[in-house]
């Protein structure tokens, strides 16, 4: 999508921290992030959110999850870690292209709201 940041994030017009890319997924660190570890895990091909994954594959899809996997492996998360995806406005999604914060380093609190 040709105004979306993500999208310019993994076409290299805007700079990031890359963390793991493979054929499907793009990585980075949070530029605001809300713990030790915030990394963001997104599809390189734009959805702009799980309500939009119609025209997705399975496979596109499920490379998502397993980053995260080997992600937080990477970032030495074995005692746990969060996994979020805003949703649409109302969840303060505030980039449309489908993405999951990685959040670790620290004991997350109880409550998620």
């Amino acid at each position: 999508m040709e105004n979306c940041l993500f999208c310019k994030i993994i076409s290299g017009e805007i700079p990031s921290q890359k963390v793991y890319e493979n054929e499907y997924v793009y990585a980075f660190r949070d530029i605001n992030p809300q713990a030790p570890v915030h990394v963001l895990v997104i599809p390189k091909k734009h959805v702009s959110s799980l309500d939009d994954t119609a025209g997705s594959t399975d496979t596109e899809l499920a490379e998502c999850l397993r980053a995260i996997r080997v992600i937080a492996a990477h970032e030495n998360l074995a005692g746990g870690y969060r996994v979020v995806s805003n949703c649409g406005d109302d969840a303060c999604q505030s980039v449309h292209h489908l993405h999951f914060h990685i959040l670790g380093g620290r004991k997350m609190a109880e409550q998620m709201a």
